[in-house]
């Protein structure tokens, strides 16, 4: 269960014994004392920084956590969330966490596997990318992600759901894999304020061949690509790479 209102996890004396993830959502568990369970929403994040540092930004900082390293030193965890779109919550227990993910949440993106995809996308008329986005269905792939994975896989972000064929989906769920494995190695994408837990720039941003990029040409046929709304996302895809209609599936698109 949760810890009641006002509750604060992580008190003095805790020790951090593991740390757990599924989709978005990330758990601080301690050796004694209950779960941090994260979400950091579109702009939060977790940002370590040694107490000493005088580079340290406490903007926007709405939780401190403060940790005494072997060495003497301290160590400060912020929650930082610009936008107050992220939470926390507190549990007893890794237990409650676990009911709580399998309650909200689909299946964690990284293990998607083809055919699981084709059964949950022939069960609606959604878009499909509305699909991929709805984190009771698939738990960590965001608006970026999304974008990225369509296209490397072929297809069309705005294709009812139900139309995307087994082999189509064997490809999405491919290129779901790779982009999300590929973000996690480059840091992520930094494209307004977005950092990593040591305060560094995420790099991924440079492999995107389609997000932020309306009207410029597609790297695989030159067409330009296009930009439109969907659920007030900004959306962008490749008309000729990424057909409206079911046809022969193009190859995968490298992540060079």
């Amino acid at each position: 269960m949760v810890v009641p209102s006002g509750a604060v996890p992580l008190p003095r004396g805790s020790t951090v014994k593991a740390l757990h993830r599924h989709g978005k959502q990330l758990v601080v568990e301690s050796a004694r004392n209950g779960c941090l369970l994260v979400h950091l929403g579109m702009s939060g994040s977790l940002r370590l920084v040694h107490g000493s540092d005088p580079r340290s930004d406490d903007r926007h900082v709405h939780a401190e956590w403060r940790f005494d390293l072997p060495d003497g030193s301290e160590l400060r965890l912020l929650h930082r969330d610009p936008r107050r779109f992220g939470w926390l919550e507190a549990h007893e227990h890794l237990h409650s966490v676990r009911r709580a993910w399998a309650d909200r949440l689909g299946p964690d993106a990284l293990t998607l596997e083809g055919p699981w995809l084709h059964g949950v996308l022939q069960r609606t008329r959604r878009a499909v990318k509305t699909v991929l986005l709805d984190q009771a269905v698939i738990a960590g792939i965001g608006n970026i992600y999304a974008d990225e994975a369509l296209f490397r896989a072929g297809v069309h972000p705005l294709r009812p759901a139900r139309q995307v064929k087994l082999r189509e989906c064997v490809a999405l769920a491919r290129a779901i894999r790779q982009v999300l494995q590929g973000a996690v190695e480059k840091g992520g994408s930094t494209i307004r304020d977005h950092r990593t837990a040591d305060g560094a720039w995420g790099s991924f941003q440079r492999m995107h061949k389609v997000y932020g990029k309306a009207g410029l040409p597609c790297t695989r046929c030159r067409t330009s690509l296009r930009g439109v709304r969907l659920q007030q996302r900004a959306t962008v895809f490749c008309a000729t790479c990424q057909p409206r209609r079911p046809r022969g599936l193009p190859g995968a698109v490298d992540g060079s």
